[in-house]
């Protein structure tokens, strides 16, 4: 049945380490503000300190809402869900903290041979609260987690840490954070010390054989040129950045049924 903490239990520190997903969660204060929900899944980038403190890595997104939420007013809750059987839910409830990339909090954590391509900040969260249900073999008082469907991972997406990887390498990495992470939907003040660095090194980061190795940068990122001044640079990042991620759902959706008919799959 459900049961609540004022700490993370050892053996659900474990488990959740062992999840390749969870979520996060974070809202404005104003009434009519947008409440988020991220997912995140790059393997390797959520830690527990203690019994009472978690962080992630941060990687650079098409937006900056939990960063410009935080800001605002702290309130965070991290979720995960078993998607094998049986059921579990945990929910970790806290305050979060944001060290933007560039900043000593940042740099202790994540030196250059440690952070991951694209990273912006790290969330730490002080956890004050943990909810969960007990794993059984059928339901209990509890409802929480039984109508999650079943679902079998089938391997990570590269996508996202290859293409940042070659902004990185290109120098353009703060262009885009000026481009699309400076205020969130709402106008809430989102990334501002990583905005005064010249550029972001190139991650040093290199795959360990339980994590997902890096990818290559998408072929589309060639349509952005170097040389070009940077006011129009960060326009283009931005279109370069939509359409890769248009190329790579066309290419999930459409690919297997093409390959089926044209008798090369099965």
């Amino acid at each position: 049945m459900g049961k609540t903490y004022d700490h993370i239990p050892e053996d659900l520190i474990n488990w959740a380490g062992k999840q390749e997903l969870f979520w996060v969660a974070t809202a404005p204060l104003a009434a009519g503000g947008h409440v988020n929900v991220s997912p995140k899944g790059v393997r390797g980038t959520f830690r527990v300190v203690d019994k009472n403190t978690v962080w992630y890595e941060d990687l650079t997104g098409s937006g900056v809402e939990t960063i410009a939420h935080l800001r605002e007013n702290g309130r965070i809750t991290i979720l995960f869900i078993a998607f094998d059987s049986p059921a579990r839910i945990l929910r970790l409830f806290g305050t979060g903290t944001v060290h933007e990339f560039g900043t000593p909090e940042y740099t202790a954590r994540l030196p250059p041979s440690a952070r991951m391509p694209g990273s912006r900040g790290i969330i730490s969260i002080a956890v004050h609260r943990v909810s969960t249900v007990r794993r059984s073999a059928r339901p209990t008082a509890s409802s929480c987690g039984w109508g999650v469907p079943k679902y079998a991972y089938a391997g990570p997406r590269n996508t996202l840490t290859g293409w940042l990887g070659g902004l990185e390498r290109k120098r353009g990495l703060v262009d885009y954070w000026r481009a699309a992470n400076t205020a969130s939907v709402d106008g809430l003040p989102g990334l501002a010390h990583a905005l005064a660095c010249d550029a972001v090194p190139a991650s040093e980061y290199r795959a360990g054989a339980n994590e997902a190795p890096r990818a290559s940068v998408l072929p589309v990122t060639a349509v952005v040129r170097a040389a070009v001044p940077r006011s129009g640079e960060a326009a283009r990042l931005v279109l370069v950045f939509l359409l890769g991620m248009l190329v790579m759902d066309l290419q999930q959706r459409f690919a297997p049924q093409v390959l089926r008919a044209a008798g090369w799959a099965r």
